[in-house]
């Protein structure tokens, strides 16, 4: 019988560029897709590069952070669910603790990877730098519901994706921006006619902005 690690994530490696952590003013940790892996996600550094960031890309096990669709019953995608957000958890721990505070962190995915950003900030509540779900949104079956009672205290979230992606349903991605609405996080939602499962320029310069945002937003006490 093959046994199933706990935590097959935990050990995967991470993949930066632009400043060291020691001389970044904010951090954008950015979350690959499906069958892909932290050198693709990257490749939207070009686009969204700016002076005072950091930019962090972990990795999945076997480049998948859970096997299933984003809309199967939870239980069917652990336990490489909950060790995805645990590596988020940690890499965001390690940042926090070099200096940068969570309202100067930004996390942005790319389909797999923006479900599984989007199901981070909505289950970590507190002002981040923002939230940045390209084709992607909140984890969970038809009829799941969220806890909305935590503030998300503002925090910029961008959700971004075509009205008929074959893998993320509009329905989703407008009722995850609901459920960051009712979070009390700035949203907006561009939901964009016929386009494939890819990033446009109009969903990059949303990004941009958030990130130059982050960088200038000012330190509060944790």
């Amino acid at each position: 019988m093959t046994r199933i690690d706990s935590d097959p994530h935990a050990d995967q490696p991470v993949v930066s560029t632009g400043l060291t952590l020691d001389a970044a003013t904010a951090v954008a940790i950015l979350v690959h897709g499906r069958n892909a892996g932290p050198r693709n996600i990257l490749e939207l550094v070009n686009a969204l590069a700016h002076p005072a960031f950091m930019f962090l890309a972990p990795g999945a096990a076997n480049n998948t952070w859970y096997p299933l669709s984003f809309l199967a019953p939870r239980d069917q995608n652990e336990p490489f669910l909950s060790s995805a957000l645990r590596r988020l958890d940690s890499l965001v721990a390690e940042v926090v603790v070099a200096g940068v505070p969570r309202e100067r962190i930004v996390l942005l995915g790319f389909s797999q990877g923006a479900c599984l950003a989007s199901e981070f900030v909505a289950t970590r509540p507190a002002r981040w730098g923002g939230l940045v779900a390209f084709s992607g949104g909140l984890i969970g079956p038809p009829g799941t519901t969220w806890d909305t009672s935590a503030s998300l205290a503002g925090t910029p979230a961008f959700f971004g994706c075509s009205d008929v992606d074959a893998h993320v349903p509009r329905v989703r991605v407008e009722e995850s921006a609901r459920v960051f609405t009712a979070m009390g996080a700035d949203v907006t939602l561009r939901i964009y006619p016929g386009m494939g499962h890819l990033v446009n320029d109009d969903e990059l310069d949303h990004a941009q902005r958030i990130i130059v945002a982050a960088a200038s937003t000012e330190t509060r006490p944790q």
